[in-house]
């Protein structure tokens, strides 16, 4: 009885999954998932810039976390009226995003590429890495210039 009480309890007193605010939750969803990207490419730069020592199974660990998060779909994280100008001081998106969505898709492509190529070379030595992280850094490059505001 005193299982099934607390059981009762810790069900109507946890959170709800679905908010009020359906774009505030895409917006906290996908700047979450790039603090992942972040943290993966961050050891990847890292050990490319020497920062960090090479470590080929930690290499690959990571470039298998940002192969995985470059092909998970996301577009549900990207609602009409999520841009910065829609939440200021939420986000960094631009407006520009939601006008040349096509374009977008081909930033979004270019990190599909560049993660999947860096997964297959990242153990393969320090040159093969350096030469696969100057591939995913230009792609980051790509979609920052254009879509991400320098600031909140």
């Amino acid at each position: 009885m005193r299982l099934t009480s607390l059981t009762l309890i810790a069900a109507f007193a946890t959170p709800t999954i679905a908010t009020a605010d359906p774009i505030k939750d895409a917006i906290d969803a996908r700047q979450g998932y790039y603090q992942v990207v972040k943290h993966n490419a961050g050891v990847l730069f890292g050990m490319a810039q020497g920062k960090i020592d090479y470590d080929a199974a930690r290499a690959t660990s990571a470039a298998n976390d940002l192969q995985a998060l470059a092909n998970l779909g996301n577009d549900g994280m990207w609602p009409m009226g999520s841009s910065n100008a829609d939440r200021p001081g939420e986000t960094r998106a631009l407006p520009v995003i939601w006008g040349t969505y096509p374009a977008v898709l081909e930033k979004s492509e270019a990190f599909k590429s560049a993660s999947n190529a860096l997964a297959s070379s990242a153990g393969n030595g320090l040159d093969a890495l350096r030469a696969g992280v100057q591939t995913l850094g230009a792609s980051c490059k790509g979609c920052h210039d254009t879509y991400r505001a320098k600031s909140f």
